[in-house]
């Protein structure tokens, strides 16, 4: 039996009740009696973008169960695997998660523990040197693949290198990491005017009075707004090269607004539909009709200062041209040229001097994005909404034998730049005169 369609204006979620404690803590709840289990979240404005030395931030945030004034690391492992609860802890650039699940009927004993956790903490030297030595491999290691290094290189092109969205700070820095910044920057920010509070589940009367007098005790210290971040310094194209590389990492993207925006939400339903899940429009055709990759996503990315809407994809190296045009078509079929579109990054096995690398992916990414443009997509959907499919498949056939070389060189005459096939020499001459005689 066929399920019947249920449109967004039939479904109905719960709204969060706000609670606003004496010291500023906003504590949210949204109470399900369906299951015997609480969920509870700590969010404290912590994130990477405000920290001065590198990876203090996410150190106060990993280390906070290592050790406090009252409890050992083992014995809060120890304490929480007794009681079968859960505890996780995530950090973006904004902001760090301190989350926290039980069942109801062990959430006293699971508060204490995290009572003990989020107030006193006290990052053992021991216990840092470890988590420092740990992150630095991981991060050494991590910064060997391609997505990695793409999604840094894409970062820095979006934001500027120097910017608190940006900075990619290299893994040595762990080695300098001391306690006293870990301790500094738990100090500075998870306070009560930098936090707020999310419970769900099982919610009662004495979980949330609980909850709140938890939150009630965290100190006061100074604001997290107080801190200005400089304006973004965008860089439009950028190729990373990376020798012997079997594959390459494509990002695009673009600046556009943060999640206060009012576009924001339809923003996040143009991505979803463009790459969001395994039916968008770039899945069907990337990897569904080309078989160029395994997976391709699209997102808004919401930070709380800046937000950007980017695509990304791994594919081989034999099908980054032909990748790279199809997601520029999607791009124009969904009028994203509209406005300003940064070609963010493309990264790619490249064996060949850099000069040549950038010449050939930012004028293969403006062939794409000519070519997408020189398709007449409004009449082809408008024959394909008519149901008129052979006059569709006659145009389409007839598309792929038109000459887009001409209309190509025709671009770059009237921009003033090199044909394709005249450039190289301007190239072999750079080659000849600059790079043969550095050492």
């Amino acid at each position: 039996m066929t399920q019947p369609r249920i449109t967004p204006s039939e479904v109905e979620v719960a709204e969060a009740a706000k609670t606003l404690l004496p010291n500023g803590v906003a504590l949210y709840t949204l109470a399900s009696e369906e299951f015997e289990v609480l969920r509870i979240s700590f969010v404290f404005r912590a994130g990477s973008a405000l920290q001065q030395v590198p990876f203090s931030a996410s150190a106060a945030a990993n280390l906070l169960a290592e050790g406090t004034r009252n409890m050992t690391a083992r014995e809060i492992a120890e304490q929480l695997d007794y009681y079968g609860s859960w505890y996780d802890v995530n950090v973006d650039r904004d902001y760090a998660y301190i989350n926290f699940a039980t069942l109801s009927k062990f959430f006293d004993r699971t508060l204490a523990v995290a009572e003990e956790i989020l107030l006193r903490p006290v990052f053992p030297e021991e216990e840092l040197r470890t988590y420092a030595a740990k992150r630095k491999q991981r991060l050494a290691i991590d910064r060997t693949k391609v997505d990695v290094e793409a999604r840094e290189a894409f970062a820095r092109a979006l934001f500027g290198a120097h910017h608190p969205y940006g900075i990619s700070s290299d893994e040595r820095e762990y080695d300098n990491l001391t306690r006293e910044a870990v301790a500094d920057f738990h100090r500075r920010f998870y306070t009560a005017e930098n936090c707020f509070v999310v419970c769900s589940g099982r919610i009662g009367e004495h979980e949330l009075q609980a909850v709140g007098a938890l939150a009630a005790q965290l100190p006061h210290g100074e604001a997290e707004t107080a801190i200005r971040f400089p304006a973004p310094e965008t860089t439009h194209a950028v190729f990373v090269e990376h020798p012997g590389a079997v594959q390459s990492s494509l990002r695009l993207g673009r600046l556009l607004f943060p999640r206060q925006h009012p576009d924001f939400v339809g923003m996040q339903v143009v991505a979803t539909a463009l790459g969001g899940y395994f039916g968008s429009r770039l899945m069907q055709n990337l990897r569904e009709k080309h078989g160029y990759t395994y997976g391709v996503v699209s997102a808004m990315v919401n930070f709380e200062r800046e937000g950007y809407f980017a695509v990304a994809a791994q594919v081989g190296t034999d099908v980054t041209q032909e990748a790279l045009q199809e997601i520029c078509k999607e791009i124009v079929r969904c009028g994203g040229l509209d406005g300003r579109v940064n070609i963010a990054l493309d990264y790619f096995d490249a064996s060949i001097n850099r000069i040549s690398a950038w010449t050939v992916g930012f004028r293969n990414v403006e062939k794409a994005l000519l070519s997408a443009l020189c398709t007449p997509h409004t009449v082809l959907k408008e024959l394909q909404d008519t149901n008129q499919f052979t006059e569709l498949m006659v145009r389409q056939e007839e598309l792929k034998a038109l000459p887009f070389g001409e209309v190509w060189d025709e671009y770059c005459r009237r921009n003033g730049v090199p044909v394709d096939g005249a450039w190289f020499e301007e190239v072999k001459k750079y080659e000849q005169n600059v790079l043969s005689k550095r050492i």
